[in-house]
């Protein structure tokens, strides 16, 4: 069941979503069950990665007057598969470290297929992985495997205690959204380092703070908005 900080932290990084739409080439709908069930299994997977795949749902469309509200002046229509789609149902593919969880399992790939595909076999649309201790941007090996994806890949950081050999590095380009309970107004880059303990994995990691972005293999970046199980919008009033 989706507890009550990640229905806030929802509507606040959908707050931010709308605010900087005209940032975006376009936009994907994730429901909020959908990342709740990535989220258990990133920290129960803690300190490895986790590779999931997800397929959009055909039976769901976006919602009328959802793609007026989040779209920017940069949008472009058909720029990936499933564009137009609320996601579907996640599956978890891998589990390792940064070398091996973009490789999917062998009695996951068509092996007749499997050289054309990349590491991942082509084997859903849209692809999303943690990084554990490291910040929601995409590194060299995950630019190259999203080079393979018809939809789009997406980044879940997660800042956990203690650190072991992953610590955390806070000076990393690239654009970083924050998963919080914070008004977009109090937000400020770079605060995660004096975050309390938003909670404890199974695995007994303390976890400060999580980020979550989506990407096209182009470089674009994908404003990701996160919805009911209808694919509206959870709605930022929830913020305390």
């Amino acid at each position: 069941m989706v507890n009550d900080w990640l229905l806030r932290a929802a509507g606040s990084y959908n707050q931010r979503s709308r605010e900087s739409r005209d940032d975006y080439a376009a936009i994907l709908l994730m429901p909020v069950d959908t990342l709740y069930s990535i989220i258990d299994w990133t920290f129960r997977s803690l300190p490895d990665e986790i590779l999931v795949g997800i397929d959009p749902n055909l039976e769901l469309p976006h919602p009328i007057g959802v793609d007026e509200e989040f779209t920017g002046a940069d949008f472009q229509s058909g720029l990936f598969a499933g564009q137009g789609y609320v996601l579907g149902k996640p599956h978890l593919v891998n589990r390792g470290d940064s070398f091996s969880v973009h490789h999917v399992p062998e009695e996951w790939i068509d092996d007749s297929f499997a050289e054309d595909r990349g590491s991942r076999g082509g084997r859903f649309t849209h692809w999303i992985h943690s990084h554990p201790n490291a910040v929601a941007v995409p590194s060299g090996a995950d630019a190259d495997a999203a080079q393979w994806t018809e939809g789009c890949d997406m980044i879940l950081g997660v800042r956990f205690s203690p650190e072991g050999s992953l610590p955390w590095f806070d000076e990393v380009g690239g654009r970083r959204r924050e998963l919080s309970t914070r008004d977009s107004a109090d937000y400020k880059p770079g605060y995660l380092s004096s975050l309390p303990s938003i909670g404890r994995a199974s695995t007994g990691h303390s976890i400060h703070g999580l980020e979550i972005i989506a990407f096209h293999r182009s470089g674009l970046g994908v404003n990701l908005i996160i919805t009911d199980s209808r694919g509206l919008p959870i709605n930022p009033n929830l913020n305390p």
